[in-house]
Parts: C-alpha cells; structure tokens; sequence
C-alpha cells in the first residue's frame, strides 16, 4: 500500500556504458623514488600499523570505497574505485582524503595528509584516548569500518515504537555500533564521559549511553551510511614528513537511493577532534581530489566560487585511453565535481569558513606537479603553488602578475573567461584542492567539514561545453544539505483494519491521532525540488495527499520498487479523492529536446 502525492519532480540521466577505467598514483621517473620521511621525534618502539580496513558504499547508483587510512575511492593498489553507473565498470574519480595543517607556536609545521600510500602514511585507525595516546594493539582493533542501512535502523525504531521494548531481534549491524555505552562490543570504559563522542546515535532515554535493547539508534542521514575513526599520532608521518598534529577525525560517509540526481551522489562529514596542548596558528584544511574521470590522462578541472564547486569533465572530444591495459569511456558525456558543503569554524572570525582557494596540480615533478615534502603539502593548502609562489591569473596560473586563490573559476563555454580551454592546455592527470582557512586551530576545537561528490551525465555535452547539467544537480545536493540531509517524507501508509466476510474483504482505512496526514490533509513543501517547480511555472510547491493504492504481494519480501512486477505485485484497488484532480504527472527534463517531458504516473478515479 501507498499513497499518492500531487506534485512529483525528477530528473533522470541514464548512460548506458561499459568499459573498464585505469588511474595511476603518483609516476616517478627514471632513477626517483618516493621520499623517504624522517623526524626530529623518535618512530615508536611498537607504532600503529598503517590501516587496511576497505568497504563500498553502494546503496544507490554509485559504488564508493572507503579506507580506513584517510582516503578513499581507490584500493590502494592502483585501481579506482568509485565506480558510476554502478555495475558498468566507469568510475569517475580515482582517490580523495582530507589534509590538515598549520605552524605551532614555535613555527614547527604540524601537518596531516594522506595521497596513494607511496612513502607511508600520516593517519592509523582508532580514536585518541582522553591522556592523548594510541597504541599498536588499540589503532589494530579499531581497524575496521561500520555500516547500517536505513531499512535497520527503521526495524528497530517500529519494533520499540510498539511498546516501548525491543521484542524482536535487533539488526547486528546495530549491536556493533560503536556508540559510547554500547554493552554488546568491547570498547574503552574511558571514553565514557568523554566530552566528544564516538559514533553518533539517538539516545531515546537520555542516560547518555548506546544501548540498542532500549530503543537506541544509530543517528545517521542517508538510506546507507559508514562510520570509521583514525588520527594523526600512531607514528611518524610518514607521508608528508611533517610533524604530527594530534588531530582525532570521524569520518560518516553516507547516500540516499532516490530516482534523481541524489541517486548518482555520495556525501561525506567529518568531525575533526583536536587534542593538541598548543594553538595552530595559519590553519588550513582540505578536501584534496584525484579525479580521474574516465581515462586518467585527458582531464581538465574547474570551480565555481559561487557553489563552493570543484569539477572535472574531459579535454579531449572522445574520452581515448592512452598505454596498453587502458580502457576509456568512449564518450565526454559525464560530469563529476565535489561540493565543499561546510568549512572549519574560524574563532578569530566568529563564522564558518566556505572554500578559500582551488587548485591544480599535475602527476609530475614540476614545479606545479605532486608534493614531496610536508611544506609543499602546506602551500598548495593555502592556493600557492609548491614552491610557495602565488598563483596567478590566467594561462596555466604560474608566472604571471595577477594573484589569485581560485585556478579556472569560468564555465568552459565562457570564451571570456578563465579555463583550461581558454587557456589552451594540454590534458593531463590532474589533481585538485579545495581548501578552507586560515584560523587559528585551538586545544580542544571540534570542526565539520562536510563535502558531496556528484556525477552527472549530459548526452550533449561536447568538449569545452557547458557545465550547467553539473550545477542544476550540485543545487539540489545544496539544498539537501540546507535541509540537513532530510529527504522530503511522504505521508506514511494507514492503519488498516479488515472485515471478513464470505468471499469478501473489506478493507478500512484509517489515520491515527497525530499522523501526518490525519484527516488527509497532509501537504508539506518540497524544498529540494522548488528550484525545478518554479521552472515549471507551477504556481504551487507543496506535495499533497491525493490517494491510495492497495496491492496484493507475492509474500512479505515484496518490495516498493516491485510493485510494479506483476510477477510480485498486482494492484488490487485505488482510492481518490474527489477533488477534481484525476492526474498525476512526473516531469522529467530531457537535455536533447531541451524540454520537460511528463509522465502519467497515476489516472484517478
């Protein structure tokens, strides 16, 4: 059984691919290695083991890993791994972390960065006690990731909603949160108290501690989401060679199963704890990207200061692999970027900071290639170069007199503007930064840096064409950020009570007190949609109860999306109500015809 609403919006983009891609880390040349990093601290006598935990995040049409070192969207061999359409074998990027860093108050750079593993690592896995130490056996058990759905986290919360008391067996994935308090796992008794917490989770009886029996949940947006901590201070860093922080980051990645463009995203938050002693002065953090879109050697990126936007679309008319073992997309179509949602809270500014500077770098060892030590990492940070020069406005952005913070701020179908096409460079393997600050990181600060990857196809997107298809759909990711990840909820099924009779059921239908569409008369505003309503020319942007549909199922393991298998489903009855409204019609936007094709959903009665 489900209801109808009146207003109903997507926007669908399918691309019917399939190809294998290739990406590469970092290429050294004939006779160079990767550095070995040194520190003035001596390597522990028992460090942490560099983390190996890796696990998908694929509830929708995307199909993203996550390490448990940092990074993400590779295996750390030298395949990527956010693969989009899911299934097709194309991926979109090849890896991605979040840097931090800034000078203490004797000048020493403290900095945490993670890229392809080549020299070592800055980050293992665990959370850092309240007396500031991790140890080898600690950071080993805290090797692994967590993952819930929405589908458990519902069966807990309907099972207590009942009778207040969980009956029925609680969802395993549930039982392994790792929440303080939770007393089916084994975790550290001190971090009970502790003023940050560990895995977010809804307290239903307000005794501050996770326990699933009674009624507790995991408090996590999305219809999949993934938890995972690590630091900075399991040993040397290895990676950078810069010293370390003392910097405890949570990470919740997470994605929404939908029929639009929310179905082709994935989103990511981290709460960054510091446990230092010392302020950071010059503050830095970032979102640091590997976009390999397609083929790894033909991209060009992009920014659009007004979205807080990072992009990536093809250089070349036809996405042409280049070296034996590499395949392509075949095609430019597909569009992918990042959304810096959400910066560091700077305290000398009482604010939020946004994206304060874009940046490109190649896979060389150019003055403008891949960084080598840790002050390289800290200046393309702050939007210089590795050598610390500025950038520069124009051309490839070094050399010239104009200063700038955001490389290649223009559309590339702006003749005008500033682009790779513009500038008429050369395709290459890019990587990119989007960074936030400075400020002033002080002892016990906690941030959220939240960032959304987006993928997008344009059928009729042709080399140095437009980007608007990518930004319509960023809007939208906006927008479900503003509404903190709260997707638009239809109104729930009704109680249903049955007469038998001979030959007979009657069915009543019925709302209890308190419902959101009691009396039908539920109507709630679609907010994440309102851009595309308003293009409609539609004069009303509320979702409206107009009706039931009653279906006779196979058996209990039908569901929603196979009502439409008569195999499994067939629909048995419907009910309107006479309101005058008979139709109703999803619009979808065709880019080809230029135009929004509708769709009859449902003929009322």
């Amino acid at each position: 059984m489900t209801s109808m609403a009146r207003v109903a919006l997507s926007l669908i983009s399918l691309l019917l691919i399939s190809s294998v891609v290739n990406a590469r880390p970092n290429i050294y040349p004939p006779g160079k290695k990767p550095p070995k990093h040194n520190s003035k601290y001596a390597r522990r006598a028992a460090p942490c083991e560099i983390p190996s935990s890796q696990i998908d995040l694929d509830v929708n049409n995307v199909r993203a890993r996550i390490l448990a070192a940092g990074d993400k969207w590779w295996d750390v061999v030298q395949n990527p791994q956010y693969e989009v359409p899911k299934g097709s074998g194309v991926h979109a990027m090849f890896a991605g972390a979040i840097w931090i860093g800034g000078f203490d108050p004797g000048g020493t750079l403290r900095l945490a960065a993670q890229t392809y593993r080549q020299s070592g690592s800055d980050f293992w896995s665990g959370p850092i006690r309240p007396d500031g130490s991790v140890d080898r056996e600690h950071c080993a058990r805290w090797d692994r990731h967590w993952k819930v759905t929405r589908e458990d986290i519902d069966i807990l919360i309907q099972d207590f909603a009942a009778d207040s008391v969980v009956n029925g067996p609680i969802p395993t994935s549930l039982k392994e949160w790792p929440a303080i308090g939770n007393p089916f796992i084994d975790l550290d008794d001190e971090f009970i108290g502790r003023s940050v917490g560990l895995a977010p989770f809804v307290d239903v009886d307000g005794d501050g501690l996770y326990n699933p029996a009674k009624g507790d949940y995991p408090d996590v947006p999305g219809d999949m989401a993934i938890w995972w901590v690590y630091n900075d201070i399991g040993d040397i860093h290895t990676e950078t060679g810069a010293e370390a922080l003392g910097v405890e980051i949570q990470g919740l990645a997470f994605a929404f199963a939908t029929n639009d463009e929310i179905n082709d995203m994935t989103f990511y938050r981290y709460t960054i704890v510091y446990h230092g002693s010392l302020p950071i002065d010059s503050t830095f953090i970032a979102q640091w990207v590997d976009p390999d879109l397609g083929c790894y050697d033909n991209d060009f990126v992009g920014c659009d200061t007004t979205l807080s936007l990072g992009f990536v679309y093809n250089g070349t008319a036809t996405d042409a692999c280049s070296g034996a073992g590499y395949t392509d997309i075949g095609i430019p179509g597909p569009l992918a970027g990042t959304d810096f949602f959400k910066g560091p809270w700077s305290p000398e500014d009482s604010m939020y900071l946004g994206m304060s500077a874009f940046i490109y770098y190649n896979n060389d060892f150019t003055v403008i290639g891949n960084p080598e030590t840790g002050i390289h990492f800290y200046n393309y940070m702050t939007g210089s170069w590795k050598d610390g020069t500025p950038v520069t406005f124009g051309g490839n952005g070094y050399g010239g007199n104009q200063p700038t913070k955001y490389m290649f701020p223009s559309d590339p179908s702006d003749p005008s503007g500033w682009s790779e096409c513009t500038a008429g460079n050369t395709p290459f393997d890019r990587r990119y930064l989007m960074s936030s600050g400075p400020f002033k990181l002080l002892p016990g600060a906690v941030n959220e840096v939240v960032v959304a990857a987006i993928w997008v196809n344009d059928p009729t997107w042709t080399a140095c064409g437009s980007i608007d298809a990518l930004r319509e759909a960023d809007k939208k990711a906006q927008a479900l950020f503003d509404m903190n990840f709260q997707l638009l909820e239809g109104p729930p099924a009704p109680n249903v009570t049955i007469r038998e009779l001979d030959r007979e059921l009657i069915l009543i239908l019925w709302n209890p007190p308190g419902s959101p569409n009691e009396n039908e008369d539920f109507k709630v505003v679609d907010r994440i949609n309102l851009p595309q309503i308003k293009r409609l020319g539609s004069k009303d942007s509320f979702y409206r109860f107009e009706g039931y549909l009653i279906y006779q199922l196979k058996d209990a393991t039908v569901t929603s999306r196979e009502l439409n298998d008569p195999s499994r489903a067939r629909l048995i009855a419907q009910v309107d109500i006479d309101n005058g409204v008979t139709r109703l019609v999803n619009w979808t936007y065709d880019k080809e015809l230029d135009a929004w094709i509708p769709q009859v959903m449902v003929e009322g009665s």
